[in-house]
């Protein structure tokens, strides 16, 4: 073999080496991409136009609480479109009564969810209810049960939901 041929051969073995590595750093490139964009697509797929979206956290039973969640959530549908918004109402703790079957803000729960806005109700809530006075908690057939609230408004916010406690 000759010098001239040996540099080829380095050059061909380095070429060989640098498209390895960039074809490895593009696809890794690639793959962290689609794990960012899988991440930053919206959970609610009913909006799939939505600009904003935003998650409301209902953990109190007063009544002025509520009406003020359930005010948030009309004001912002109003202010934006209802196709323009995701609106998450999240309910955990004392602030599940919203969701349950005779909640006297039944007919505004009804209303919202006809506008999009989804209902999520903290099962471990209420299955400490159910076991603490023995009765089944009887909830309006819109909530969506999530084991843990505060998970979920975790989940949402890494999602790019703002989160906001009225």
């Amino acid at each position: 073999m000759t010098r001239s041929s040996d540099a080829r051969t380095r050059t061909a073995g380095a070429g060989a080496w640098s498209r390895r590595l960039l074809l490895g750093l593009l696809s890794g490139s690639a793959a962290l991409a689609l794990r960012q964009a899988r991440a930053a697509a919206p959970l609610d797929e009913d909006k799939p136009f939505a600009e904003h979206r935003l998650a409301l956290q209902l953990s109190d039973r007063e009544p002025a609480k509520r009406a003020l969640v359930l005010s948030v959530a009309n004001n912002v549908l109003r202010a934006y479109g209802p196709d323009r918004i995701a609106v998450e109402i999240v309910a955990f703790g004392p602030g599940i009564d919203l969701l349950r079957a005779e909640s006297p803000d039944r007919q505004a729960v009804d209303s919202l969810v006809s506008q999009g806005v989804r209902f999520d109700v903290c099962i471990n809530t209420v299955e400490t209810l159910e076991r603490e006075t023995g009765k089944p908690v009887a909830l309006n057939p819109h909530a969506r049960p999530v084991t843990a609230g505060v998970a979920r408004l975790l989940t949402l916010a890494e999602q790019g939901y703002t989160v906001v406690r009225p």
